[in-house]
């Protein structure tokens, strides 16, 4: 088990904090409590909810180093420095942010900002003394992670979470990010199995594999009983969420006379698409859209949950389905991806195929009329995290990769002196 005794590293973030990914903020934080030295970097300024942001935000914020925040002038500094103490390598960046392109003009102008980032980064980490840099998605952030090697020579790693980065695979320039990095962790299987389709079978030895968590203590039981039947719908209001199925499957309940009423906590570009949607099927009383909020109001919302409903065409292993299991809410989802390593249909909540709403609307309908079935399907939800995806056992996990991997990289760069 991993310590963190030696172990210093920066971790990257395209958002810190953000309104959707608190599992980050929560990792570092118990890494600290372990022991690491955990210093948080992130290009753009924090994302905060409606409601405002909590002390633990707030903190974390303050403690952030802002990459975009530094100004022209303090970028300029940082380029001009690492230009006069490297040039070659500091050129030799450029060049390859510019054939990442793959003669994009557009892609060539993004690559460049990229690389302005990563000469940030690099000087940063160089003024902090610290030699690995992790990064959460295999997204844009660790393109810049992957340019700061290039410039500086530091070793970089990845949580891939999955499915964005398995969309685009060329676009993201996935099989390159594995081969260059030092390691990669995956937040399942399901996430293992996509980098193992990329990336040259030399490279699989990189993969490990460690989920993600919450904290049970933090997700407890308690259910405050409402007037309707109460469904919940946690996430960002895109397509690939399916919450467009799920307006549709309230539609029908509603129509059969099922007195239900469905909260979309999140937002996003599908927003009034779903707004419409709703008025259209003439449900607008029922359905309401909250935004996004902070944490502590997303557990209240959970407390009055009668169901928790995430019809995603396409996820890793969703946060939100760990916390209203570990809330015992009973969960509907659908068949894609992770999520069947997260939920054992018809033990820890009920799966249905993605994209039909009937089906959907049959499942919630099941779960309406069966209190005892909802009560089984809760403690088994509840029973499964406790098994699986407690964050202090999986952090620990995390703690003992990174402390391995990066003593090998201490030990190698002795033997290289």
């Amino acid at each position: 088990m991993g310590t963190g005794k030696v172990t210093s590293l920066a971790y990257l973030v395209g958002h810190y904090p953000a309104i959707t990914h608190t599992f980050i903020l929560r990792e570092v934080l118990e890494l600290r409590q372990i022991g690491f030295d955990i210093q948080t970097a992130s290009v753009n300024q924090a994302e905060v909810s409606n409601d405002g942001a909590t002390e633990q935000e707030r903190d974390e914020e303050a403690r952030t180093f802002y990459v975009k925040a530094r100004g022209w002038p303090g970028i300029l500094m940082d380029h001009t420095a690492c230009l006069i103490s490297r040039p070659h390598r500091y050129l030799a960046g450029l060049a390859f942010a510019v054939r990442l392109a793959r003669l994009d003009l557009s892609a060539a102008l993004r690559h460049c900002f990229y690389f302005a980032e990563a000469v940030v980064i690099g000087q940063w980490m160089r003024r902090k003394a610290l030699h690995h840099l992790h990064v959460h998605f295999a997204v844009a952030t660790s393109t810049v992670a992957m340019l700061v090697k290039k410039i500086f020579g530091t070793p970089y790693s990845i949580t891939v979470h999955g499915p964005d980065e398995f969309y685009g695979v060329r676009h993201h320039h996935l099989a390159e990010k594995v081969g260059e990095a030092a390691f990669i962790v995956c937040i399942g299987q399901f996430c293992r199995s996509q980098l193992m389709m990329t990336a040259a079978p030399r490279y699989w030895e990189k993969l490990e594999v460690c989920p993600l968590g919450v904290d049970p203590n933090e997700f407890q039981p308690r259910h405050l009983p409402a007037p309707t039947f109460q469904i919940l719908c946690v996430g960002r209001l895109v397509p690939r969420k399916g919450q467009a199925v799920l307006v549709e499957a309230t539609a029908r309940l509603v129509k059969r006379g099922r007195e239900v009423q469905l909260s979309l906590v999140g937002d996003g570009p599908d927003r009034e698409a779903l707004e419409g949607a709703a008025a259209r099927l003439n449900i607008s009383e029922s359905v309401t859209f909250h935004g996004w909020i902070n944490q502590r109001r997303i557990r209240e919302f959970m407390e009055t949950a009668d169901v928790f409903v995430l019809p995603s065409f396409a996820e890793g292993v969703p946060v939100c389905l760990m916390e209203a299991m570990a809330m015992e809410i009973p969960c509907i989802s659908t068949f894609v991806a992770g999520i069947t390593e997260l939920i054992e249909s018809g033990k820890h909540g009920i799966l249905v195929p993605p994209s039909d709403p009937e089906l959907l609307a049959a499942a919630v309908e099941k779960l309406i009329g069966d209190p005892e079935l909802r009560l089984r399907l809760a403690r088994g939800g509840r029973r499964r995290v406790l098994e699986k995806y407690d964050l202090q056992v999986n952090v620990r996990r995390l703690a003992a990769i990174l402390e391995r991997r990066l003593l090998s990289e201490l030990q190698e760069g002795r033997d290289d002196a």
